[in-house]
């Protein structure tokens, strides 16, 4: 143990100016003719990433039930691969291998104590804990969502809480804070200090893990775009299923399309904190509006409703988190804030403005047209006949703001004939 601590001290001192320097100088890529193996290494894992983008996004389009059982089976995987590391973890401690979970090592400071990136520290690991709000995303496809919404929340949170705490103690029975640093994939260098032969469990693990990940991305943001465009926010072909499949094709493909873009960054982290920084900024504004809406609609219906106390001191820790966050990365933040941004203009082009000439709502019917045809997809029906006219006619009249042919057709009509 005092080997691997000397070891990784003297690790921390070469690349100290610039971490994971001394990993960069030893690569033979870094000769002459390393920069085209590095940039064809990234090309191929650029575009493998994007096959199985494109595979998942055709599984989710092609069968929910499809799409929720390689959502199981690829959760069943990463909670095992989780147990078999906490399982380890627990053989290193009983072997005496806790140097660095003693209280004097496991607080030791490596660096000069800044809050603003202890906040940042707080952003990127909260993204681990994001699924509370993407099961939001599919209630209406939940069986009674008022009931198991809740039940899926309160037990899903401690589950990961408890999973992924015990994983990072196990973690540190085999390796340093600064090895936990320089490496890539922690399970996977975890597996090869401690599994031996059986080493070529973790990579497979964290494929699979990755694999399970983005399906439940695609299978929960594409019901936000459907939800959005039904709202009359989105185009409306978004909010349209296919006729016999019943999933929302035109949602996902432009979730994968937007997923793809992402590619074009190779920097795992600067994508993390655009992410994470936008999420909390938009969690937040929906908290203080739930606030706003008890107090100043507090008879309608609240079939969730929870005491004010939690979602106060939720918007305490998130504006400490993103006040910090923004001041310790101005540069990355602000970038994300402006990406953000630029759906103000689509808001007031495509919302905001009703009174379109005739010529660009003939062109958005065209669209809309086309994309029904190669999609093979029409808006929902409802179940209920004597709600069904009262649901299509509000539907028609929110999608008026993106499309509205109907009423320039009807004026038409409306003219006496000669």
């Amino acid at each position: 143990m005092r080997r691997m601590e000397k070891g990784a001290r003297h690790r921390n001192n070469t690349g100290k100016n610039h971490p994971g320097g001394s990993e960069a100088e030893a690569s033979p890529e870094s000769g002459s003719g390393g920069g085209g193996v590095a940039l064809k290494k990234e090309i191929g894992l650029v575009s493998a990433c994007g096959i199985i983008v494109v595979l998942l996004t055709w599984i989710n389009c092609a069968s929910v039930r499809w799409a929720t059982r390689v959502q199981d089976i690829f959760t069943a995987g990463k909670l095992l691969a989780l147990a078999l590391i906490i399982i380890m973890g627990i053989v290193q401690i009983c072997k005496g291998e806790y140097f660095w979970l003693e209280p004097k090592n496991a607080f030791e400071n490596f660096q000069e104590p800044d809050i603003g990136l202890i906040a940042l520290a707080f952003l990127q690991g909260s993204f681990a804990y994001g699924g509370w709000n993407f099961l939001n995303y599919v209630t209406e496809e939940l069986v009674d969502p008022y009931k198991n919404l809740p039940r899926a929340i309160f037990i899903s949170i401690p589950l990961v809480t408890f999973v992924y705490v015990f994983a990072n103690v196990a973690y540190v029975t085999a390796m340093s804070p600064q090895e936990l640093l320089a490496s890539n994939a922690v399970a996977v260098t975890f597996g090869e200090k401690l599994l031996g032969v059986m080493a070529w469990i973790m990579p497979i693990s964290v494929a699979l893990s990755t694999f399970g990940g983005v399906n439940g991305s695609l299978f929960t943001s594409s019901r936000l775009f459907f939800a959005g465009a039904r709202e009359g926010h989105l185009p409306s072909v978004l909010a349209m299923i296919h006729v016999k499949r019943c999933t929302p094709i035109p949602a996902l493909l432009f979730t994968c399309f937007s997923t793809l873009l992402m590619l074009v960054t190779s920097d795992m982290y600067t994508l993390i904190n655009y992410v994470g920084f936008i999420n909390y900024l938009f969690y937040g504004v929906t908290i203080a509006g739930q606030i706003v809406l008890r107090w100043k609609k507090p008879d309608i219906p609240r079939p969730i409703k929870i005491n004010l106390l939690f979602p106060i001191i939720y918007l305490l820790f998130w504006a400490f988190l993103l006040i910090f966050s923004l001041w310790s990365e101005p540069v990355v933040c602000g970038t994300g804030l402006a990406i953000m941004l630029t759906g103000v203009p689509v808001y007031f082009l495509g919302v905001y403005w009703q009174h379109k000439p005739k010529c660009v709502n003939n062109f958005i019917e065209s669209l809309t047209l086309v994309s029904q045809k190669m999609c093979v997809v029409v808006y929902p029906e409802m179940e209920a006949g004597s709600g069904k006219e009262e649901v299509n006619e509000d539907t028609d009249e929110q999608r008026q703001p993106i499309y509205q042919p109907t009423a320039s057709k009807d004026k038409d009509s409306e003219q006496p004939q000669p």
